[in-house]
């Protein structure tokens, strides 16, 4: 996996060009990323884009075939929103970069969301990296920018006037991800709304634009609905739960149904076997497998090492999956030949009159940590947090 790219990329590298990517970004969306920007890029064997490619299409060929029925079983009561559609219009695949038993690197399947990621910022992250490092040009994703961008304007935007589009979020300022949503209203031309600011009258929503009132008639929702609940004294004027006549992009219904509610489903050499817990096998043995609760983010819930005491504890098991453990290959050499470990998410659309989804763009995630999280980095420590993938 050391190819003649991560070669000349580390004979480049300078804390100089680390810091212009970084300021680059800032001057493209006119803040700073609150997340960790990784030194460097995932650079990774066309072989492996193959395998990567080959999962995720099997993937995508399961899922549809799925009894619609099953998808409903998915969604918590408290948290069922009118107006559902027939599929939805993100889909994204998260895999972990792993060695198999033979020796070979592979991809291995960590969990699948229909929900938006960072689609802006990854392509204009790709676009940078290429202005710091000209010759990754070589190796990038071969999707001009342009045709990225109007297959995101023709999803989100549609044949509406960008005014009447919004990104939703909840105090979209102090998330960490403000940096995408001001890249996509750069991008798109819509405005990001945070729903306290979201006005209601019988079935319409509104929002104040330059101090006049907007109706709003498609939402990127940006929002995850069941993390509402947690936000103590919220006050909104819109609920999820009631009938409004706006068109959702993504449903907020799909969060739930393509999550982790169908990883024991799913069958292809690059998905670990995965059960829910109320239905584990005595036949396996639980140091083989990570707890995962099925509805949470950023690894939050995850247990590495459970124990017989920790998941009879549990009183909500189909609330929970075990998922066999994979282990992560350090495959990303720095400058002072260390390793680090890398988990790819690969990020499709799915527009309604499409069969399938279209891939768009990737989301790289690197570490030297036991869990593909930057919380868990050292402080000190390089080639860590949010990276794009290159092929070559």
């Amino acid at each position: 996996m050391i190819s003649k790219y991560r070669q000349q990329f580390n004979r480049e590298f300078s804390e100089e060009k680390y810091q212009k990517v970084k300021d680059i970004l800032q001057q493209k969306s006119g803040i700073a990323p609150a997340f960790r920007i990784s030194e460097s890029p995932i650079i990774l064997t066309k072989e492996f884009e193959a395998k990567l490619l080959n999962a995720s299409e099997s993937i995508i060929s399961q899922i549809s075939k799925l009894p619609a029925p099953l998808f409903q079983k998915a969604i918590p009561e408290n948290c069922r929103v009118p107006n559902d559609t027939d599929k939805p219009h993100f889909f994204t695949i998260d895999f972990g970069v792993c060695k198999s038993e033979n020796g070979e690197i592979e991809p291995q399947l960590i969990e699948l969301q229909a929900f938006p990621s960072l689609y802006a910022f990854q392509k204009t992250f790709e676009d940078t990296f290429c202005e710091v490092y000209p010759f990754l040009a070589e190796i990038r994703n071969p999707m001009p920018h342009e045709t990225f961008k109007n297959y995101l304007k023709d999803l989100i935007v549609g044949d509406e006037n960008p005014e009447n589009v919004i990104l939703l979020e909840i105090f979209p300022e102090n998330q960490k991800t403000a940096i995408d949503f001001a890249l996509t209203e750069r991008l798109l031309g819509i405005k990001t709304v945070c729903l306290t600011k979201v006005k209601k009258e019988g079935k319409k929503l509104f929002y104040e634009n330059n101090g006049k009132r907007v109706e709003i008639k498609r939402i990127y929702n940006r929002v995850i609905f069941d993390e509402l609940d947690h936000i103590s004294g919220l006050s909104t004027e819109f609920n999820f739960r009631e009938e409004a006549d706006v068109k959702w992009i993504t449903h907020p219904n799909w969060f739930f149904k393509i999550s982790k509610f169908l990883l024991p489903l799913l069958k292809h050499q690059y998905v670990p076997k995965s059960y829910f817990l109320h239905e584990f096998p005595d036949h396996e043995n639980l140091e083989d497998f990570v707890l995962k609760p099925l509805f949470s983010f950023a690894g939050n819930g995850v247990n590495l090492s459970p124990t017989r005491d920790i998941t009879e504890a549990i009183t909500d098991k189909e609330n929970y999956i075990l998922q066999r453990k994979v282990h992560y290959e350090p495959i990303c050499k720095d400058i002072n030949g260390d390793f680090s470990k890398a988990e790819i998410r690969l990020l499709y659309i799915w527009r309604e009159e499409d069969k399938r989804p279209i891939l768009l763009e990737n989301l790289g995630r690197m570490t030297k940590a036991a869990m593909v999280n930057v919380d868990f980095n050292k402080k000190d420590a390089i080639w860590i947090g949010s990276s794009n993938a290159f092929f070559g």
